[in-house]
């Protein structure tokens, strides 16, 4: 697997300040331990995205899966078959914040994520962030995908999602 994580990924394995239920949690230790084990996390090549790591996680890896992914990420960042860094360029410009996005309403911290899966073409992993689904037009726009490991928690309101 080759995949973009969204921080709520790593932040429900942690099963802290999250409301997301036991299966969502199994979910997402899953599928970042699949990663871990046999993929390819997919990352910007100007830190913002470790930058939002470090905000919610431990690097030191511990106590939670999330924490470990972090540090398992930190400890291979140059080891290509398991980090890929792709190159985004900031735009000083409040709709895109980067070239390679249209203009758009997306949160500005999910942004960053959406520019790595528009030249990486890797699909971004969510958990519990509602702004994806909200986005669902601008993200099939620029053909990226969006895989939902909680769909029951990917909505405002916790409605579930409609395939």
């Amino acid at each position: 697997m080759r995949a973009i994580v969204d921080t709520n990924v790593l932040v429900v394995a942690n099963r802290r300040n999250t409301h997301a239920d036991l299966e969502c949690q199994i979910q997402c230790v899953s599928a970042i331990r699949e990663i871990s084990l046999e993929g390819t996390v997919v990352l910007d090549g100007l830190d913002l995205i470790l930058d939002e790591y470090r905000r919610h996680l431990n690097l030191k890896g511990e106590p939670g899966p999330g924490d470990a992914f972090f540090k398992h990420i930190h400890d291979n960042l140059y080891f290509t078959k398991r980090v890929e860094r792709v190159s985004i360029t900031v735009v000083d410009d409040e709709e895109r914040a980067f070239e390679e996005l249209p203009a758009n309403t997306l949160d500005r911290s999910d942004r960053k994520f959406l520019a790595v899966a528009v030249v990486s073409r890797a699909p971004i992993l969510n958990a519990t962030d509602s702004d994806w689904h909200d986005a669902r037009t601008l993200i099939a726009s620029v053909e990226v995908v969006v895989k939902q490991l909680c769909p029951q928690h990917a909505t405002r309101g916790n409605r579930p999602l409609q395939t």
